[in-house]
C-alpha cells in the first residue's frame, strides 16, 4: 500500500533553505522522504514517543513525520540539521 507524503508549511521552509547551504543532503533527503510512500518504517528511522510518530537522520539532516494509516498518508512535521 503506497502512502501519500504530505508536507507541513514549516518544514518544507526549512527544506527550502537548505538548498544554498546542503543541496547534496537535501537530495538525499528528498529522496528518503519519497521512499516513505512505499516503506514508512525503513531500516534507520525510529519512533518519537509512538510507532507512528518517527524520526529519520539522512547525512546531517533530520526529519520528524507521522504515520496515519486511517488516511494512508505520512506527514513531514519537521526537518533540521543534525547538530
Amino acid at each position: 500500500m503506497s502512502h501519500e507524503i504530505v508536507w507541513e508549511e514549516g518544514a518544507l521552509d526549512t527544506a527550502a533553505g537548505f538548498l544554498k547551504t546542503d543541496p547534496d543532503d537535501l537530495a538525499r533527503l528528498l529522496d528518503a522522504v519519497d521512499a516513505l510512500a512505499e516503506e514508512p518504517r525503513p531500516e534507520g528511522s525510529f519512533p518519537y514517543g509512538s510507532e507512528n510518530l518517527r524520526r529519520m537522520r539522512v547525512g546531517r539532516l533530520r526529519v520528524l513525520y507521522e504515520i496515519s494509516e486511517g488516511t494512508v498518508t505520512i506527514v513531514v512535521l519537521h526537518v533540521g540539521r543534525v547538530p
